[in-house]
């Protein structure tokens, strides 16, 4: 048995390679000959086309930017990068300045740290807001360039009114454009990383804006709330919608009882905001700053996910079955995931003819909400009413995917809050904690037992992975490490943006009693060739798409992972800022070594998911109650229902 990987550009789309999301040289041509330019009195060697902005960081010189992000395409418009180009009458963008012959650039001169100096005032007279209130404090790309130019006052005075209404109307991002810096980061974010196309410039000069369709409050227009434009956002002029006032309030309420799940990829991260390194694993500590905020129980989302495993697995398993065996021309291959809410809201919103692709199988985070206000509730003897679910999530749409209507299946809404990394952050500190000192504890039952499989979900092809150790398994009665070392499927992880895996089973065994009531036997699938994919941030999701509406390589698959954010949820955006391609790696890091040495690494092999169907689910994977509890449904136009 072997899985081969290929990264794949879509048939659709053009002969590009899908969105990798890396800019840093957007015009380099590979076929020029390299070129030299001296910067501040060193000399560097550089492809033809490579920014003076990139060529002055392989050279160790730092030059300020506003505007430019390394996940984005260079745009010019905030001038703060401005440099000397020996030769050029005007300052010059280094972010967007290629170098395409030897040129002597000089980045300290008068002229330069005027300008520069001069932009920030500028930028200052019409940024609206009090630093000490702001959420951006201490972490504000203004507010540090204004300390680093020596600004100690206003010099083209201050706006003192707010322009522009805040806009909370989404319930997941808030846009205060009086701080706005029109870097137009977030605009960028939305039409190239993302290609939703949500946010755009309006007006010209002093009348610019950054303005959705028509002007209309983020509530009303295309937006799938996956809240990257407020990770690349460098003022606080987008943020998420902050609920820890309300989960305070219920915390200091001894009349409920308050419970919290941690998905994978915060803990992964949330050391960020306590001045460690990304990619520093701060799981137990985490933990034990749950209790001493309040909460009455600390859960493991991974729980969930390993169920979440099981049963779009056995969704697959039917599909697969009924496609190859029953001949049904109705069954929609390929299966897409639908853990991800931006995701599935992109889905619902711009190929809306696809939805039937998506599993019916609830997020890992809704999952849990359901089994909390009804398993855990009767285990412990509690009325619903007076449990609070609070779930720690690196995404923003995880709040959109609470409030869905239709996420009621246990009668109660099934997570009352979602709180992003950010958010716990501040809770913490608040709380006078010093998270990384705090001594470790685990999670507690009887959602305290997870795998390394659920781990992996906070990366991306992480769910795609877990699924297939699952597989390998349950199909051949062989242990995954037969085929790869350690468990580890290696060829299913990395930040390509799309990509592909074959999967050729060889040998089948028997079908495993949890199974059984699914399918009589494995021979329909012995020698088959199960195609799977995987893919990142929308604009690739897009791509992946219309591949397959084309008849491309991916319609060939059977079941493709879908992630809205780039890097998977260790890149969501609720987590802490900032981002790029560096930090997601290091917590990517960190997300495969907890798993490797999670002393359980398999799904199906969770002693408390077991349980769970002989206790609760009686009907077992995919059975009645699980159908009731941990799926939702689809009416013919696409709509959710419970």
């Amino acid at each position: 048995m072997d899985i081969a990987t290929t990264s794949a550009a879509p048939a659709a789309s053009s002969a590009s390679a899908p969105h990798s999301h890396s800019h840093s040289h957007p015009a380099v041509d590979p076929n020029a000959a390299p070129v030299t330019a001296t910067i501040d009195g060193v000399e560097v060697t550089v492809p033809t086309g490579t920014t003076i902005l990139a060529a002055a960081e392989k050279a160790g010189v730092r030059i300020p930017t506003l505007c430019h992000h390394a996940d984005l395409s260079p745009a010019g418009v905030c001038r703060v990068c401005v440099v000397e180009v020996e030769g050029s009458r005007a300052l010059q963008a280094s972010c967007a300045y290629p170098i395409t012959h030897p040129i002597k650039v000089n980045t300290t001169t008068k002229a330069v740290r005027k300008a520069r100096r001069h932009i920030i005032d500028l930028m200052l007279a019409n940024h609206h807001g009090d630093c000490f209130t702001c959420k951006r404090n201490n972490n504000c790309e203004l507010q540090s360039l204004a300390q680093e130019y020596g600004v100690d006052s206003f010099r083209f005075g201050r706006t003192t009114q707010p322009k522009y209404e805040i806009d909370r109307s989404s319930g997941t991002i808030v846009r205060d454009m009086n701080k706005c810096v029109l870097c137009r980061r977030c605009v960028r974010t939305c039409s190239e990383l993302q290609e939703v196309g949500c946010l755009t410039i309006d007006g010209r000069g002093t009348q610019s804006k950054i303005s959705t369709f028509a002007d209309k409050a983020l509530a009303s227009v295309i937006c799938i709330s996956c809240g990257q434009c407020i990770n690349r956002c460098p003022t606080g002029a987008l943020s998420e919608a902050d609920q820890t006032d309300e989960v305070w309030t219920l915390l200091d309420d001894p009349t409920k009882h308050v419970v919290i799940q941690t998905a994978p990829a915060p803990r992964a991260a949330i050391g960020e905001c306590f001045g460690l390194e990304p990619g520093t694993p701060v799981t137990f500590e985490m933990n034990s700053a749950l209790r001493r905020i309040g909460f009455d129980g600390v859960f493991d989302t991974n729980f969930s996910a390993d169920l979440t495993i099981i049963e779009e697995g056995t969704e697959l398993i039917l599909r697969l079955y009924k496609a190859l065996v029953k001949k049904d021309p109705s069954v929609m291959l390929p299966m897409f995931t639908s853990c991800s809410p931006g995701w599935v809201k992109y889905i619902e919103h711009f190929n809306p003819d696809m939805l039937a692709h998506l599993s019916t199988a609830k997020s890992p985070q809704q999952m849990f909400g359901a089994l909390i206000k009804t398993y855990y509730a009767q285990k412990k003897g509690i009325d619903p009413k007076d449990l609070v679910v609070v779930s720690l999530m690196p995404c923003t749409a995880k709040k959109f995917e609470a409030n869905r209507p239709e996420m009621v299946s246990s009668g109660y809404r099934d997570v009352d809050y979602a709180l992003t990394t950010r958010e716990l952050a501040k809770m913490v500190k608040e709380a006078g904690i010093d998270l990384p000192k705090l001594p470790k504890s685990e999670f507690d039952p009887p959602f305290g037992s997870a795998t390394g499989s659920g781990v992996i979900f906070g990366a991306t092809g992480g769910v795609m992975e877990a699924a297939i150790r699952t597989v390998i398994e349950l199909v051949t009665g062989k242990t995954v490490e037969n085929f790869y070392d350690h468990a580890d499927i290696v060829p299913l992880r990395g930040f390509e943006g799309a990509r592909m895996a074959e999967l050729t089973i060889g040998e089948v065994g028997a079908v495993p009693d949890i199974l059984k009531h699914l399918v009589p036997d494995w021979n329909w699938l012995k020698g088959a060739t199960l195609k799977v994919g995987v893919a990142h941030g929308t604009a690739n999701a897009r791509e992946v798409l219309e591949d397959i509406k084309a008849g491309g390589p991916f319609s060939q698959c059977h079941f493709i992972e879908f992630m809205a954010c780039p890097g998977g949820c260790l890149g969501g955006g609720g987590q802490p800022i900032p981002t790029n391609a560096e930090v997601r790696a290091a917590r990517a890091r960190a997300i495969y070594q907890e798993d490797s040495d999670a002393p359980v690494r398999k799904s199906h092999e969770n002693a408390a998911v077991l349980q769970l169907y002989s206790d609760f689910l009686l009907g077992g994977p995919g059975g009645h109650e699980a159908h009731q509890l941990l799926h939702t449904h689809y009416t013919p136009r696409g709509k959710f229902i419970a």
